[in-house]
């Protein structure tokens, strides 16, 4: 009986001293365990992981501005290629219709020296045929002339006056004919 008696004679719901100063210790010691190593070494890792983050997120948005920076310098130096190559076009152009202009002037000149030779070469021809026919004519004049006189005219000089004399004559009565 003594058993059942000593169940009633304590309470369970309030613990023996001795357990609640074994509990209080082992809670002092979890708390000072966790307090002094334990949380100091979890806010470090949370410290260095928050730290890496935020390095990330800053290097992330250097590398955003970076990358900004050398599209707009990119679009800048195309802007600037652009306006180069169209300059160079319109250089080149330019340059083109030039050298057209001066290709043509030099044709145009060789063309008026081809010409001027031409008719330099003509001026000749028609000296050389004209002495030459006046020569040949002057021959068939005094052959002519032997025959109708019946004497030869074989002396140079009376021949040349004979065909001049009659030469003149021929143009002045030419002469005449085209003012008419």
């Amino acid at each position: 009986m003594d058993l059942l008696a000593a169940p009633e004679a304590q309470n369970p719901l309030l613990p023996e001293l001795a357990e609640m100063v074994v509990g209080g210790f082992a809670f002092l010691f979890v708390l000072f365990f966790l307090g002094r190593i334990l949380v100091p070494r979890i806010q470090k890792a949370l410290a260095e992981r928050t730290e890496a983050i935020e390095g990330g997120l800053k290097k992330a948005a250097d590398a955003q501005e970076e990358a900004q920076r050398a599209l707009q310098e990119y679009r800048e130096q195309l802007a600037e290629a652009r306006h180069e190559a169209a300059r160079l076009r319109e250089e080149a152009r330019e340059q083109g219709a030039q050298i057209k202009a001066e290709l043509r002037e030099e044709a145009q000149a060789e063309a008026r020296r081809l010409i001027e030779a031409a008719h330099a070469q003509i001026e000749a021809d028609r000296q050389l045929a004209f002495a030459q026919l006046r020569t040949e004519i002057g021959r068939l004049s005094t052959d002519l002339a032997s025959r109708i006189v019946g004497e030869s005219l074989e002396d140079e000089a009376r021949q040349r006056r004979i065909v001049d004399r009659f030469l003149e004559e021929l143009e002045t009565s030419s002469d005449a004919q085209a003012v008419r």
